[in-house]
């Protein structure tokens, strides 16, 4: 598998030690059950099933930490919404859109709670993701990473390295923890990320240290209804 989003997190150095939350139930890891190795394998082919999800994505820097409210698009490799400062000042806050090569970005002085489902038709600044060095951008790309047009393979996991964590709660929803498989390419690496997953494969939660922060990246899958995409002015889906 792509290391469930891992083959794409390690093209930004993602390298990772999770920890479960200090709620969840102790026990692991140990190695997967069947039916544990099959719902790993296809929770990000139910994010794509689903068209797209909304998301909020919590993202650590140096100078404060920064908070994506907003969606993915798993079909058109595409995400959008507003990115707030958290413990620092408002100069990154705006509106956010992003494929798997490019970020746009809208400054606003006075950012809405939720991006309006029509981007603005100008004022978008436009750079390269990069692949190193931002947590932000790390971020993004592990975000756009966790839908798949296939299941992985639920026999290659345990061999790889997934595990069972523990048992928690997000949201009302019973889940098990789940680490994922080592990267193709890069061994040592299992359990760099972990999920939150419950009975029928439903992806709730991604935690995933980057290498250029020492606290975890953390994607949380929202209740709130997913609003569909449109792409920004020049902004292209990923091919």
């Amino acid at each position: 598998m792509v290391a469930l989003a891992v083959a794409s997190a390690a093209a930004v150095g993602v390298a990772a030690f999770l920890i479960v939350d200090s709620r969840s139930e102790p026990a692991g890891p140990r190695a997967l059950t069947s039916d544990e190795a099959n719902r790993l394998a296809i929770t990000r082919f139910r994010n794509y099933e689903a068209g797209g999800r909304a998301v909020t994505i919590t993202v650590p820097t140096t100078a404060g930490g920064l908070v994506v409210t907003g969606a993915v698009d798993f079909r058109a490799g595409l995400g959008y919404g507003v990115v707030r400062g958290t413990g620092r000042d408002t100069s990154s806050d705006g509106l956010i859109q992003w494929n798997a090569t490019t970020v746009f970005v809208h400054p606003v002085a006075d950012a809405p709670a939720e991006a309006p489902a029509s981007p603005p038709g100008a004022g978008w600044h436009r750079r390269s993701l990069l692949t190193a060095g931002s947590s932000l951008d790390s971020a993004l790309l592990i975000a756009l990473g966790l839908g798949s047009d296939r299941p992985d393979n639920a026999e290659l996991l345990p061999q790889n390295g997934a595990a069972w964590v523990g048992r928690d709660e997000v949201g009302g929803h019973r889940v098990d923890v789940l680490s994922g498989p080592a990267a193709r390419g890069r061994p040592g690496t299992a359990g760099n990320v972990r999920y939150w997953v419950d009975q029928d494969g439903t992806m709730h939660r991604v935690r995933a240290d980057v290498a250029s922060e020492p606290q975890p990246v953390v994607i949380e899958f929202d209740a709130r209804e997913y609003v569909p995409v449109q792409p920004a002015p020049g902004v292209a889906p990923t091919p």
